[in-house]
């Protein structure tokens, strides 16, 4: 039997829960995400996961996860990560690839495109997502 939440896109069933179509974005630090997964819409103790855009010419601006690995796949565009202790390190990605972002990594991603958005499947090892990541001011 289906029992529908007070949001109409999230389905409970016995033991699986579905999100269809993935629900509406939120907004985070420069980038839009369809609801997605976590804790307060599925009841999940140690994931999360959702889709996420950087609009044309966007940055996620530089923050730090707090105790928790990312994993991304992106599905479309290139982006470049700047990264590090003082985000010295640079490194670019694009649709096809895997990205695993290890805790406590000072990061910041920039959409290289003006013209097209990144899109990205994010898979978090934290239920509650947005909070146990921090800002971190970039150095100079």
């Amino acid at each position: 039997m289906t029992e529908v939440t007070d949001s109409a896109s999230v389905e409970r069933h016995e033991g699986i829960v579905t999100i269809r179509g993935g629900g509406d974005l939120r907004h985070w630090n420069g980038i839009e995400y369809k609801a997605g997964m976590w804790a307060e819409n599925v009841g999940s103790r140690a994931l999360s996961m959702n889709v996420a855009m950087i609009p044309p010419g966007g940055v996620a601006k530089a923050h730090i996860h707090v105790g928790f690995e990312v994993m991304l796949y992106i599905l479309q565009g290139r982006v470049r990560h700047e990264f590090g202790p003082e985000l010295e390190q640079s490194l670019e990605n694009g649709a096809g690839d895997f990205i695993f972002i290890e805790p406590e990594i000072p990061h910041e991603v920039f959409n290289m495109s003006d013209t097209e958005p990144v899109v990205a499947v994010v898979a978090r090892s934290d239920a509650r997502e947005w909070e146990n990541i921090v800002d971190f001011e970039r150095p100079g």
